[in-house]
């Protein structure tokens, strides 16, 4: 689960994390550091990041509907996930990529892995098999993964205001998905870089700029 790059292709980076990580406060923070070195940065989100794509993403998470649209199983879960993704990646993805553009993104297959794969049991060979058939080629270059305990990450989350389907799981489901998480980082640790977002804003922010420079140095040294 490599990127695989080409002269001219742009950078894919995405970040990962249970409900709650902080991950998406830390958005605006890596487009103003990367806007240092790429002019042009497009800043999307799974699933969604098209009109098609955020109408599953609505379905999926139960958010227009929630008391008439029924539960979707597993299976019908991951699916549409990589239908959203399908969507995203031939409208928006593959052709800022092919610009020479960056692309932030909030959610890729990671979250697939870890939430439908690990938490629903659907295992990862399932969840991979998909993967091969809709992106075998693209893969993200950095993925930065925002690391926090079950418990900070639902009590950051219950602030939000209302949650979604997901996000209203058992504290046992997001263990799970965590878990799913820590395994994938042990595995491509060139790849998926842990962020510990136990920590302030501030302290989480510094982190990511080091593993940004990090990455971008070890990009120039190739």
């Amino acid at each position: 689960m490599a990127a695989k790059d080409s002269p001219t292709r742009g950078v894919f980076i995405t970040l990962e994390g249970i409900e709650g990580a902080g991950k998406s406060s830390c958005i605006p923070l890596m487009k103003k550091y990367l806007s240092r070195h790429q002019s042009q940065l497009v800043v999307t989100r799974e699933p969604g990041g098209t009109d098609l794509a955020e109408a599953i993403r609505d379905l999926v998470l139960g958010i227009s509907h929630r008391d008439t649209v029924e539960t979707p199983t597993s299976e019908t879960e991951a699916l549409l996930m990589f239908a959203a993704r399908a969507q995203h990646l031939g409208r928006i993805i593959r052709p800022a990529l092919e610009r020479g553009d960056w692309v932030i993104c909030d959610r890729f297959t990671d979250a697939t892995i870890a939430y439908q794969g690990g938490a629903r049991g659907l295992g990862v060979d399932k969840i991979l098999t998909l993967a091969n058939w809709v992106h075998a080629d693209l893969w993200p270059d950095l993925t930065l993964f925002f690391d926090v305990s079950v418990a900070t990450g639902s009590e950051r989350a219950s602030r939000r205001g209302p949650r979604d389907r997901i996000e209203r799981e058992r504290q046992d489901f997001f263990k799970d998905v965590r878990n799913a998480y820590l395994e994938l980082a042990s595995r491509f640790p060139q790849r998926i870089r842990r962020i510990d977002a136990e920590r302030s804003i501030a302290s989480v922010g510094k982190q990511v700029e080091i593993e940004l420079e990090r990455f971008i140095a070890e990009r120039e040294a190739q």
